[in-house]
């Protein structure tokens, strides 16, 4: 409850109160938020499960959620108890008027901006809604401000589709890719394993000693790093894109798992949550159109013929239509598939991804059905090599290639 009366005693004058609430408040509904949207998701997964009966496959399994924990100071302030005054008469930029319990007396903290943030601030109207952070190196303030930005994309732009991932950050449907795990960050995250490894047993040794504060297993430097390389990503697809409408995937890395305990490693250290985030902020910045679209089978879609089943992935790098043995690489094929999503209303209009894949069954029988009107003279016969079975998704006809 953003409006509850304070019910901690607390130095701080009621404005200050009411604005700490109001914080903690929006974080617990961001929490909630999130943690019903992941629960959904599982239980999504779990009905495709039970209904494909796949015995190879692992069942999805649920993990409760940690409550957030107070990691560091922030206080989320407005105008009512920080205020930023331009200096005039001072070698500092702004001065930061701080509201106290003695009326009439507020504190002023000199403010020392550097060329970068003077440039980024120059003629420009800074928002009242400000953000004070506790660091090791002292406090940190954070400014926002609003910038309108002339739209450089229409209707009529063509439209490019992305797909993320791991083996490249960014992959878009005309083949280019941009930016990769492997390398140097795969060489450095393998390093930072078999640190957090031996910090793991001394933890283990200095908890049984009854130690209260014990060393970290985060590693902020290599996750830094990570975004930086995504934002380098990111910057040079819309240099090479410039006025291009752009289809993503509303990827939700919270459900992802794999067998393997490495690739599950490797996709939390990838920080593939930043991706859609930075490609919408990207598309904001520059004017241009970006548009978040179903992620539910992109990647087992064929993009001719709509068929959908598990077995179109052989491998991880290769996509292989089973009905009509179309191959493509694996990240291109859903890249396409995003872009003929872009003004698909029928996609746009599913709820849930059981309507998804109804919606793409449906689709793969109007194309069988229309490939088996052609005249027999003008049909091309099935390569050799070739069996009909039953598919996956248990619609039209499924062909396999023999081994």
């Amino acid at each position: 409850d953003k409006y509850a009366d304070a019910w901690l005693p607390s130095p701080l004058l009621a404005r200050w109160q009411r604005v700490v609430i109001q914080h903690a408040a929006g974080v617990a509904q961001s929490w909630r938020t999130n943690r019903e949207r992941a629960e959904q998701a599982y239980l999504d997964e779990l009905a495709e499960y039970q209904a494909q009966a796949d015995q190879e496959r692992p069942a999805p399994t649920w993990q409760e959620w940690q409550t957030p924990t107070l990691k560091q100071t922030v206080m989320q302030t407005n105008a009512n108890v920080v205020a930023l005054e331009l200096s005039e008469d001072s070698t500092f930029d702004y001065w930061l008027r701080i509201s106290t319990l003695d009326k009439g007396s507020p504190i002023r903290l000199p403010i020392k901006l550097a060329a970068y943030h003077r440039r980024q601030l120059d003629g420009k109207r800074i928002n009242t809604s400000m953000t004070l952070t506790r660091k090791l190196s002292g406090w940190w303030l954070t400014l926002t401000l609003n910038e309108q930005i002339a739209a450089t994309t229409t209707d009529e732009s063509p439209v490019v589709g992305v797909d993320v991932g791991i083996a490249n950050f960014l992959t878009t449907s005309t083949g280019k890719r941009y930016g990769t795990f492997h390398g140097k960050l795969a060489h450095r995250h393998k390093l930072d394993r078999e640190k957090r490894r031996r910090k793991a047993r001394l933890r283990a040794c200095l908890k049984k000693k009854g130690v209260a504060r014990l060393p970290s297993l985060t590693n902020q430097r290599l996750a830094r790093h990570v975004r930086q390389e995504i934002n380098r990503a990111v910057n040079q697809f819309y240099a090479d894109h410039a006025g291009h409408q752009v289809a993503y995937e509303d990827l939700d890395v919270r459900t992802m798992r794999f067998r393997a305990r490495r690739m599950n490693a490797y996709l939390y250290a990838s920080n593939l949550a930043h991706l859609p985030r930075q490609i919408a902020w990207g598309a904001k910045k520059r004017g241009q159109t970006a548009q978040a679209g179903w992620a539910a089978y992109s990647s087992q879609e064929c993009p001719r013929c709509h068929f959908v089943s598990r077995a179109n992935r052989p491998e991880q790098q290769t996509f292989w239509c089973q009905s009509c043995c179309l191959q493509l690489n694996a990240d291109e094929n859903a890249a396409i598939n995003h872009q003929a999503r872009f003004r698909d209303r029928e996609m746009q209009a599913c709820r849930s991804k059981e309507a998804v894949k109804a919606l793409l069954d449906t689709r793969h029988v109007a194309y069988r059905e229309q490939t088996a009107r052609r005249s027999r003279a003008a049909r091309r016969e099935p390569t050799f090599g070739c069996e009909s079975i039953s598919g996956q998704s248990g619609v039209g006809e499924h062909q396999r290639l023999a081994s």
